[in-house]
């Protein structure tokens, strides 16, 4: 399992300002080895953020985005201590969820 996200939810306004740091190699399965054999596709293909029970962001990813991806986004409705859950799923069907309370 990938280490835990480093996320940050903190207010801006009325809304919520979400940071989140994914650890994640994000092999495209375009690269080779030193002894030239292909690395096999291996990367984050959904990403789901909620808060109070309920979809904030969804998105459906690729090999085309970065080793250990960086996500930011503002969304309303939030309230200093409420969660926010990101979960992510891969490729390969490994998954990882982590939970921050929004700071004020």
């Amino acid at each position: 399992m990938a280490n835990p996200m480093r996320i940050r939810a903190t207010m801006a306004g009325d809304k919520v300002d979400l940071k989140a740091l994914m650890s994640h190699e994000m092999e495209t399965g375009q690269r080779k080895d030193n002894n030239g054999n292909i690395v096999p596709a291996h990367f984050i293909q959904t990403v789901t953020v909620t808060h109070a029970g309920k979809t904030v962001l969804s998105a459906e990813w690729g090999p085309a985005v970065s080793k250990n991806p960086f996500l930011h986004f503002r969304f309303a409705g939030g309230t200093p201590g409420d969660k926010v859950s990101i979960a992510w799923t891969d490729n390969k069907g490994d998954k990882r969820t982590d939970e921050v309370a929004i700071a004020a």
